[in-house]
């Protein structure tokens, strides 16, 4: 038996909810495929059945946060149409279709004498996801953890306490009518930051948490769980566009990083240009993202290049190259080699998704073998540092982290493993 806290031995409304989390992921985890993935199917219908209902709930969310002068990069990821609704239960029926990862075997082998030796794929347990206003997350989570065999506890803001409540009604209310217990998705009571700190010292309770959100959150629940924590980091994410690039096909990558969506964590936050290209690259690199109305904070170099073509450019400061703006502004520097790029990415870099655009298959080796990141792109938009992108379906965040897993996570990453061994009355001598 797990040791328990001192604080579990009398439990608080957070710590109910993740006992009872427990007890559906011990029913959960030996449920076959078919079912689980009936119980998703039920989900993804009853999104699109509900849809109104859950648009309803949001729409008290987005008035709040206007009326609160939220951002309105934030106010984007709030918000839930009847489109990102349909789209929502789309990304849920892809997962259907996903493989099981559940008794996959690893590896395996007969021992010399005789015993046979299996690593099979078996559900984490109970996941908590504690996360900032993004209610498809709600949704996401749920989906993935559910394919997976795990039950999960969602935390979301309380900037999205009325959308993350009805979405919870709609998956629980699906979950059990394919005949899985509800409890096997669960929102955690409380709007406190008492009950978050419950959440993360709920150590034998819950397996391991993963936190969604700002650098602040992140930093939070990294430094005070004493449950297990998988690190989904910030998206310092940089363009170096190399001496050898393509003029057009360089613009094209960085507006795409940069503007497609600026408040998401694989969009580009600065682009790093090689001297040997920057007097043609720069001015065309001002206009195309003055166009997609990007502000543009540079060193020395591009201050120098938007006084000759007419465009503001903001003196760059030591905050600008850590920064994730999240919005459309853009850190920029001239640099004057490929190594000297990567010491600025190895410098400011949060460690998500770093891209080269060059027509030179060697820097690209070496940029690809130098750069530490979660994700590397070569002559492609950071955009793409996504699960759904990547073929994984919905993904459950992006870790930056090393252990036990890196880049955007799908199903694998939702698994531990365990050994099977079988004898024939083996004892050992």
């Amino acid at each position: 038996m797990r040791a328990m806290s001192a604080s579990q031995t009398t439990d608080t409304p957070v710590l109910a909810t993740a006992r009872r989390a427990r007890t559906a992921a011990a029913a959960l985890a030996p449920a076959p495929r078919t079912v689980r993935d009936a119980a998703l199917a039920a989900l993804a219908d009853a999104l699109t059945a509900r849809t109104g209902e859950i648009v309803t709930a949001n729409a008290e969310d987005v008035a709040r946060a206007r009326a609160e002068g939220t951002p309105e990069s934030v106010v984007d990821r709030l918000t839930l149409t009847p489109e990102r609704v349909a789209a929502i239960a789309s990304d849920v029926r892809d997962v259907i279709a996903l493989p099981d990862p559940v008794g996959e075997v690893r590896r395996g082998s007969t021992l010399p004498n005789g015993l046979e030796l299996r690593q099979v794929r078996v559900p984490l347990g109970v996941v908590g996801i504690i996360y900032e206003a993004r209610p498809n997350v709600t949704v996401d989570a749920a989906a993935l953890c559910l394919k997976s065999g795990n039950a999960v506890l969602l935390r979301g803001s309380s900037s999205a306490h009325a959308s993350n409540t009805a979405l919870v009604t709609v998956l629980r209310d699906a979950v059990a009518g394919a005949g899985l217990p509800a409890d096997a998705v669960q929102l955690v009571p409380g709007l406190s930051r008492e009950s978050v700190t419950e959440l993360m010292r709920a150590r034998g309770l819950v397996d391991v948490l993963i936190p969604r959100g700002g650098a602040s959150l992140i930093k939070t629940v990294v430094e005070q769980s004493t449950v297990p924590v998988i690190e989904t980091g910030t998206g310092n994410c940089h363009v170096y566009v190399d001496e050898h690039a393509d003029l057009e096909t360089a613009l094209a990558i960085l507006v795409n990083s940069k503007a497609q969506r600026p408040s998401v964590c694989n969009a580009a936050e600065t682009v790093l240009v090689h001297a040997g290209i920057a007097d043609a690259f720069l001015p065309r690199a001002l206009e195309a993202l003055a166009e997609a109305g990007v502000t543009v904070h540079g060193d020395a170099d591009w201050q120098k290049a938007g006084q000759t073509a007419g465009r503001t450019v903001v003196p760059a400061t030591d905050d600008d190259w850590e920064m994730e703006y999240l919005s459309h502004d853009i850190a920029a520097a001239v640099v004057p080699s490929l190594d000297a790029a990567v010491e600025h990415i190895r410098a400011y870099s949060s460690g998500h998704t770093e891209a080269i655009v060059t027509a030179d298959t060697a820097a690209a080796r070496r940029f690809t073998a130098l750069v530490d990141s979660a994700a590397v792109m070569v002559n492609a938009s950071t955009r793409f540092t996504d699960g759904a992108q990547f073929g994984f379906g919905a993904e459950i965040g992006i870790s930056t982290q090393k252990l036990h897993a890196r880049g955007p996570m799908g199903l694998p990453e939702l698994t531990s493993t365990k050994y099977v061994v079988t004898g024939d009355g083996h004892v050992r001598r």
